[in-house]
């Protein structure tokens, strides 16, 4: 393969895994402060929907910046909708399963009756202003690292890398990290030692909603380029997978979410591919949910993640 080809696969795969980069680390705040969250998709799809009408009614007004408004109004819309599962699970005690699979069925439905309600019909209109490809200056300029790296790429994609580092920082190297990862591993202890279990729960659970609604607005902006229901179909579960496979670690889960979009990237440019490309079509395109399945398998009864994860906490006790 030659230099061109090599930096497609590169970008391609970028622009498939940012989505999942950030909803796998919002993934990881929620479960290290205990709240297991299998709402991300759900979270990713009122993010989606927000971002995309956002886009269409503000392109005229905000230009090549409203992608970027558009992925924190998403951002916005999906903590806000996180707050049902943290209500559910903080304060009534809801198990987390349950109520993030309510939100995962909620969210679709909602969303494709507010799209019938403005637009008349099953989905929006394609949005005028999207993520497009970004040169580094400078650095596009250096011989074949910066052909692969640096020129006509996803600059959301270095953004959410951005956020992986700082995230990695935050949870290990803060005062609020510490607390964060001391509720999820034995609130009991943590709240001895004056630590607010519930808020650092709400904390964990709202920043997820925020990470996963910029996920799903970015998929909607840079991929999909409007919204439907079938937008967001199990990139949120993909996520989790990913933060799995990453043992619940930011960095790990940045990895991992760029080997899921590889995966993804394969499934529908593997045709132009060499070898890639003599493999059915339809192997191609279950491959990223294939090898979700196999991660989870493989690896959930190794990964050991927070002690506390999925279980209620009772002040009284």
């Amino acid at each position: 393969m030659d230099i061109s080809t090599i930096a497609s696969i590169f970008t391609q795969t970028l622009i498939y895994a940012t989505p999942l980069i950030l909803t796998a680390l919002g993934g990881t705040f929620s479960e290290r402060s205990g709240i297991v969250n299998v709402g991300l998709e759900g979270i990713m799809v009122m993010g989606a929907f927000s971002a995309t009408v956002f886009n269409i009614e503000f392109a005229s007004s905000f230009g090549a910046w409203t992608p970027w408004l558009a992925m924190l109004f998403g951002g916005f819309i999906g903590m806000i909708f996180s707050l049902l599962h943290a209500v559910a699970t903080i304060n009534l005690r809801a198990d987390h399963i349950i109520s993030g699979t309510v939100v995962n069925l909620m969210a679709p439905a909602l969303a494709v009756f507010l799209v019938k309600v403005l637009y008349g019909k099953g989905q929006t209109d394609s949005i005028s202003q999207r993520f497009g490809y970004f040169t580094f200056p400078v650095l596009s300029d250096i011989p074949v690292i910066g052909d692969i790296f640096f020129r006509s790429t996803s600059l959301p994609a270095y953004f959410a890398i951005l956020v992986a580092i700082i995230a990695w920082f935050v949870i290990f190297k803060t005062k609020f990290g510490l607390r964060l990862r001391s509720v999820g591993e034995n609130p009991q202890a943590a709240d001895t030692l004056g630590i607010n279990v519930y808020a650092m729960r709400y904390s964990g659970v709202l920043i997820s909603g925020f990470l996963g609604g910029m996920g799903g607005a970015i998929f909607a902006q840079s991929i999909a380029g409007r919204f439907a229901a079938t937008t967001i179909s199990g990139q949120g579960f993909i996520s989790m997978a990913a933060m799995i496979f990453g043992k619940w670690n930011p960095l790990g889960a940045m990895g991992a979410a760029i080997f899921f979009g590889f995966a993804q990237n394969i499934s529908i440019a593997g045709s132009n591919l060499p070898i890639i490309s003599s493999i059915p079509a339809v192997y191609l395109q279950a491959a990223p949910y294939v090898l979700t399945i196999l991660v989870l398998v493989l690896f959930l009864g190794k990964a050991s993640g927070p002690k506390a994860g999925g279980k209620n906490y009772i002040k009284s006790k």
